[in-house]
């Protein structure tokens, strides 16, 4: 009778195990739902982000005011430092993989802001990369999957979108050349600072690295008549890596690339 006991009491505790396990499966899967009327004109009150935006290049300070850098803890500082005394290859870029997060956000390429319900998209030229900032309410993942972008997360506060990000790829930066570790942390307020230019404040966290957050901002100029061009990498791509791991460029175009024919 004992033994009977203890078999149906660990077969309890399986399906007890089990039934938390699809619980939390179920909690980190949104399913999100068709938007209503109501959605849709609760959207049109909200800050307009819509349309292609470019990095300004002018009007009061350019890019934006950077720090003269991170403030990095001392082991972070050494890898730091051995890695500008290697000067590793950029073999990610030479294969072309995108930045990631931080980085993609910097680039000189224009981006597109879409707004739906729940969701702002940015469809970022560079690399020809996307990004899912969800809005709808849902929590930021406890497991999150590693992405080149991250998770993103948003919610409004007043005429700022507030948008906390994690869950990055290693083969991605916290900035140039500075790894980060498995705990880095971003947060970047977006707001209009005129009809036509945009203002992202953007906070790195990751206690591991820093001694402090790092904070870049930078400026945008809205083109209400610009489009998104294709940008396809690996199109007459002149940069490799060749069996020893060394990146490396084409400059003669050895018969390699396809010609262009009069």
């Amino acid at each position: 009778m004992k033994s009977t006991r203890k078999i149906l009491l660990a077969f309890v505790l399986i399906v007890f195990v089990l039934a938390a396990i699809a619980t939390t499966a179920i909690a980190q899967k949104t399913v999100s739902r068709a938007p209503t009327a109501a959605d849709w004109a609760a959207l049109a009150r909200l800050p307009d982000f819509t349309g292609v935006w470019e990095i300004s290049r002018g009007g009061g300070g350019g890019r934006g005011v950077a720090p003269a850098g991170p403030a990095l803890t001392p082991e972070y500082a050494a890898k730091r430092d051995a890695l500008r005394a290697s000067a590793p290859e950029d073999k990610e870029t030479a294969n072309c993989l995108p930045a990631g997060m931080p980085a993609i956000m910097g680039q000189p390429y224009p981006m597109e802001f879409l707004m739906t319900p729940g969701k702002v998209t940015i469809v970022i030229e560079a690399y020809t990369q996307v990004r899912h900032i969800y809005t709808d309410g849902r929590p930021l993942p406890e497991d999150p999957d590693l992405k080149f972008h991250g998770t993103s997360i948003g919610h409004w506060e007043g005429e700022t979108l507030v948008v906390e990000t994690i869950g990055f790829s290693p083969l991605t930066q916290l900035a140039g050349g500075i790894p980060h570790s498995g705990n880095m942390r971003i947060v970047e307020r977006l707001r209009l600072t005129g009809p036509d230019t945009m203002s992202i404040e953007t906070t790195i966290t990751d206690p591991r690295v820093l001694t402090a957050p790092y904070k870049t901002n930078i400026t945008l100029a809205r083109h209400r008549n610009w489009t998104i061009a294709e940008y396809i990498c690996e199109e007459n791509n002149r940069n490799f890596v060749d069996e020893k791991g060394k990146a490396g460029v084409i400059l003669n175009n050895p018969g390699g690339l396809p010609q262009k024919k009069d």
